[in-house]
């Protein structure tokens, strides 16, 4: 299986985007827990994050988003291109386990931030919609990405999938490989060891080979 992806092969310009977005999302996160999210501004979150308030919607449409936490898969289009233009020899599970290990490298696998969230937000269950939302959309972008690479490879072609079989797999490739990062998450989420995020899903990818 493939190793643990290290976060120092990411351009200084991502990794500042990167800190800029935590910086905020903890700002939210802190302010809202303090006194309330109807009672914390935009203008207040920037100046404690330390950014303009043109800066922060240039991450996050409202506060709200900016609670419930970016997309990183949406965010980053040339992790989705590096995917579909792989090497086509190499098992499409072990291509998707680096594009979840990209994934949770975004922000996904930061525990401190994902600690408070989960604490905050359970004084505002109405937001985990928007976290729902985000997760089907994670979902059909993937199921997206490996049809684009399927058929770069030449897998199939319309002529042969005119019964739309092929979304089909590509759907159900999408949903297993999600039920994995989700097994993942739980494990790295509600654990006490020292391992990354990363280092769960190369785990949880090495039980579903065996449950398949």
């Amino acid at each position: 299986m493939t190793s643990v992806v290290l976060d120092e092969s990411v351009g200084l310009r991502e990794r500042k985007r990167r800190a800029t977005s935590r910086t905020i999302q903890f700002a939210v996160l802190e302010l809202a827990a303090e006194r309330g999210l109807d009672q914390v501004t935009v203008d207040e979150i920037s100046r404690v994050a330390n950014v303009s308030p043109r800066t922060f919607f240039n991450y996050f449409p409202s506060k709200e988003a900016a609670m419930v936490g970016e997309n990183p898969f949406e965010a980053q289009s040339e992790l989705i291109d590096a995917f579909v233009q792989g090497d086509p020899a190499r098992d499409i599970f072990d291509v998707l386990l680096e594009l979840m290990q990209q994934v949770a490298l975004l922000g996904t696998g930061d525990r401190e931030l994902h600690q408070l969230r989960r604490q905050v937000l359970r004084d505002y269950p109405e937001l985990l919609v928007l976290k729902i939302t985000g997760m089907r959309g994670f979902e059909a972008a993937l199921a997206e990405a490996i049809a684009r690479r399927l058929t770069a490879q030449g897998a199939v072609s319309a002529s042969t999938d005119a019964a739309g079989s092929f979304d089909v797999r590509a759907r159900l490739t999408a949903m297993v490989a999600m039920a994995a990062m989700r097994h993942a998450f739980t494990l790295w989420a509600d654990g006490d060891d020292d391992e990354s995020l990363a280092e769960k899903l190369v785990e949880s990818f090495a039980l579903l080979r065996q449950v398949l």
